[in-house]
């Protein structure tokens, strides 16, 4: 039986074009990896973890966000792999 799971990032917008992913959980997270889908620019991103409260901060090039997706990947502490899809 598979359970709902909150994702364990919450995005910081204030500092845009520079977002923050900060770890919300309780949770490390490994090999997380940040991606960006459309039309902007990103370098691929990774760090091999993240711990509860820390975060990424990721500068996104773009002159319009709204048609790029950011794709963020990571491994929970029991080894199931998560994506999720962020837009601006």
């Amino acid at each position: 039986m598979t359970f709902a799971y909150r994702v364990p990032l919450r995005v910081d917008r204030s500092h845009a074009p520079a977002y923050s992913l900060v770890n919300v959980s309780d949770e490390r997270l490994t090999n997380l990896r940040v991606t960006l889908l459309g039309s902007g620019m990103l370098l691929p991103i990774s760090t091999l973890r993240l711990a509860p409260g820390m975060a990424l901060t990721v500068v996104v090039h773009e002159t319009d966000p709204r048609s790029s997706v950011l794709v963020v990947r990571w491994f929970r502490p029991n080894g199931e792999e998560y994506l999720w899809r962020v837009v601006f």
